[in-house]
């Protein structure tokens, strides 16, 4: 129960934001499961694959996730993703428990600024700009060396962290194209679902990941993103972004100070 409870918190990031879902189950399993770091990195990561498919499966309905560009970047990351999960295997606790703590913090720092930074400095055009004829995105060398960059990235933090690598995808993707908001969202979970597949299975082989955690840890994401996506319909993206910014940063603040302590 107590893991089902952890895991709808999850889901509700994931509705809410399409991001840092993964970010957050850590510190989740952690603190209230008492897991460590290697054990907490699988067990997240296929609870935020499992629920971003069943959101994606909805974005793939109501027709706003980007395909291609989903697969461009899945794929990059599905390639470098085995390769985090054999290092987080072979790294000590504290200073993989201390790394994450930094990589959070950072994290919500770049939330935190992220509303005056887009409204600073001149306007450039992005590397993936949609077709307004067609209404797909134009496939440059630009955009593809943006996308599979990204992938790249999300992939090996997901192997290596247990994230599902959506904070990286969607400041990238707003970044990196003119898509919309819902679009990003939507294309985002599409791509933590696919970078999961390879990152859980290689957890799987190492014989990483316990199931009797996993499966309700990953109940709950799934029921909570369900009913958080009409919520998330209501609320203002900026108010959200901010609330998760600080939360992370507050978790980042308790996960430091645990790899850093005594004992």
């Amino acid at each position: 129960m107590l893991a089902a409870a952890l895991g709808a918190v999850i889901g509700m990031v994931l509705a809410l934001t399409g991001a840092g879902g993964g970010i957050l189950a850590i510190p989740l399993l952690v603190f209230g499961l008492e897991l460590a770091v290697q054990q907490a990195a699988p067990t997240g990561l296929a609870a935020v694959g499992i629920a971003s498919a069943v959101g994606a499966g909805l974005g793939l309905r109501d027709r706003v996730v980007r395909y291609r560009a989903a697969a461009m970047i899945g794929l990059a990351g599905m390639f470098v993703a085995p390769l985090g999960v054999a290092l987080a295997q072979r790294l000590p606790g504290r200073p993989l428990t201390g790394a994450f703590a930094l990589l959070l913090a950072w994290t919500a720092w770049r939330m935190l600024r992220a509303a005056p930074a887009r409204s600073a400095g001149p306007t450039r055009l992005p590397p993936c700009r949609l077709d307004p004829a067609q209404g797909r995105l134009r496939w440059t060398w630009r955009c593809a060396r943006a996308l599979a960059g990204t992938g790249a990235l999300s992939g090996l933090f997901s192997g290596l962290l247990g994230v599902g690598g959506g904070f990286v995808i969607v400041p990238s993707l707003t970044r990196n194209s003119d898509l919309d908001a819902r679009s990003i969202q939507a294309t985002s979970l599409a791509v933590i679902a696919l970078v999961s597949v390879s990152g859980v299975s290689a957890a799987v082989l190492h014989g990483a990941l316990d199931w009797s955690v996993a499966a309700p840890f990953a109940g709950g994401a799934t029921a909570a993103l369900l009913a958080g996506r009409r919520l998330a319909l209501r609320l203002p993206p900026a108010r959200l972004r901010q609330s998760f910014a600080w939360t992370s940063l507050a978790v980042a603040v308790l996960m430091l100070a645990r790899a850093l302590g005594p004992g």
